[in-house]
């Protein structure tokens, strides 16, 4: 019996647990039985544009509902292809449930893709599973970890690669939304890393600022109510928070001296839209997708270098985690649905990183 989350995709708030028998495996698929998944605002983020990026489309559900994507780890519990032996575990794009069949393609010893039909469409980034026994970023010790912010990681160093190939459009302040989220704090620690020379500020909710001082990331971090405190210098500026008037804010309060303003999630899911539909002051808001950056990147440097690159950065990132982010690891499908509800709703707390065993 395999079960998963389906959530209304109209009315994020609204879930059902939906339970149904498993299929017959078809011909060279593979079975993968669901072990662990973080539940971060990254998956508040696949719903909310779920139908702009296609996110509900890899694991289709019925009729108004679909299914919400995770990082996580899985076992092959059963597989009909030669090259993929029961028991192997793996790492990559899960649905929030209990089970998930896939159809291998292009396998290396390191990873293997899922070439099902209905993928096809949507970015080859997602669809890549990491195979454990053979994957140099695998760490026993630190799958948790990895889940709660391998992906997230990623899209932070991204960012910052984007950033510093353009010289940081001249900027000498990074002004970062949501400072209490894995990515804004994964973009914080790679600057730090590679652009020591950038001023690093963090923006959160009065009653978040005192945890994401305590990271030590941020060279300043200031309450969303204090936006008018930030210095008039040339600054660039990364909304992770969806917030319209908050995005509003930062605009006019930099103005000419805002050089970029990067949009790449939404975790402030009632404000994401609404206030003033007056021409934002400074330059137009961009949005950042991960996956394309990723692949041209990729291109750019080759799998290899590119892999080395994003592990030493990791390393230096996930070795910090442990002083400001506390492990929650729940069990039960149903736990998955609390979590998330609870990160969309916002009272997820900002220093726990939740791990379900579904």
């Amino acid at each position: 019996m395999a079960a998963t989350i389906w959530i209304n995709k109209a009315k994020l708030t609204e879930h059902k647990l939906h339970e149904e028998a498993l299929p017959v495996l078809g011909d060279g698929e593979v079975r993968l039985r669901v072990e662990s998944f973080s539940v971060t605002a990254n998956n508040v983020t696949y719903a909310v544009i779920g139908d702009m990026f296609r996110y509900w489309d890899f694991f289709p559900a019925e009729g108004d509902f679909g299914i919400v994507p995770v990082w996580g780890h899985a076992v092959v519990e059963a597989s009909n292809h030669p090259e993929i032996a029961m028991g192997e575990r793996v790492y990559g794009y899960l649905p929030m449930g209990t089970h998930l069949d896939v159809l291998p393609g292009h396998i290396s010893r390191g990873q293997f893709t899922d070439v099902a039909a209905h993928r096809q469409p949507m970015s080859v980034f997602y669809s890549q599973y990491s195979r454990l026994a053979a994957d140099p970023e695998h760490d026993p010790a630190r799958e948790a970890q990895r889940m709660i912010f391998g992906p997230l990681f990623k899209t932070g160093f991204l960012i910052e690669a984007m950033f510093r190939a353009e010289n940081w459009f001249g900027a000498e302040a990074l002004v970062m939304t949501s400072a209490s989220s894995k990515t804004s704090m994964a973009l914080a620690s790679v600057a730090r890393e590679k652009s020591p020379g950038v001023k690093l500020i963090g923006l959160t909710s009065a009653g978040n600022v005192a945890v994401v001082a305590a990271s030590g990331l941020y060279d300043q971090v200031l309450a969303y109510s204090d936006v008018a405190a930030l210095a008039q210098v040339p600054s660039v500026s990364v909304d992770f928070a969806g917030n319209a008037a908050l995005l509003r804010s930062i605009h006019e309060t930099l103005g000419g001296q805002l050089k970029y303003s990067c949009i790449v999630g939404a975790t402030h899911v009632d404000a994401r839209s609404g206030g003033s539909t007056a021409p934002l002051p400074g330059p137009a808001p961009t949005l950042f997708f991960a996956p394309d950056h990723a692949v041209n990147m990729i291109k750019e440097l080759g799998p290899k270098a590119f892999g080395e690159a994003v592990a030493a950065s990791w390393n230096a990132f996930v070795a910090t985690t442990d002083d400001f982010v506390r492990v929650d690891v729940r069990d039960g499908v149903a736990a998955a649905a609390e979590a998330f509800q609870a990160t969309l709703a916002g009272t997820a707390e900002p220093a726990v990183g939740i791990v379900v065993r579904p």
